[in-house]
C-alpha cells in the first residue's frame, strides 16, 4: 500500500500506519481503539491479547453481519429491477393504439 505515513494511537500504543487516506486512517484506527477499549473496560483481567482477539472477533462479526445485510439489500434490489424489467418488456410488447381508431 502506498500512501502516506501516518500516525495513529491504538489501545494507548502509537503505530505508524501507510493510508491514501489519512482521515480514513484515522478513523479506522480509532474505531478500532474504541473497540479495544470497551472490550477491555469489560473484562479489565485478562491480558491484552485475549482483549485484542476478543476485539477482532468482534470487529468481524459485525464486518460479516454488514456483509449479510448487503447481500440481503442487493437480492432485493435485483429482484426489484426484473421485476421492473417484466413491466417494460410488458409494456413495449403490447400492441401499439392506433391513434387514427382514437379520433
Amino acid at each position: 500500500m502506498n500512501g502516506k505515513s501516518i500516525r495513529v494511537k491504538i489501545f494507548g500504543n502509537e503505530y505508524p500506519l501507510r493510508g491514501e487516506n489519512e482521515d480514513f486512517t484515522k478513523r479506522i484506527a480509532s474505531y478500532v481503539d474504541g473497540m479495544l477499549t470497551k472490550i477491555h473496560d469489560k473484562i479489565p483481567e485478562q491480558p491484552p491479547l485475549t482483549v485484542a482477539v476478543l476485539t477482532a472477533l468482534n470487529i468481524t462479526e459485525d464486518l460479516m453481519k454488514e456483509q449479510d445485510r448487503n447481500a440481503l439489500d442487493i437480492e432485493h434490489i435485483e429482484v426489484e429491477i426484473e421485476k421492473l424489467s417484466n413491466y417494460l418488456d410488458n409494456c413495449l410488447a403490447a400492441e401499439p393504439v392506433n391513434s387514427a381508431s382514437l379520433q
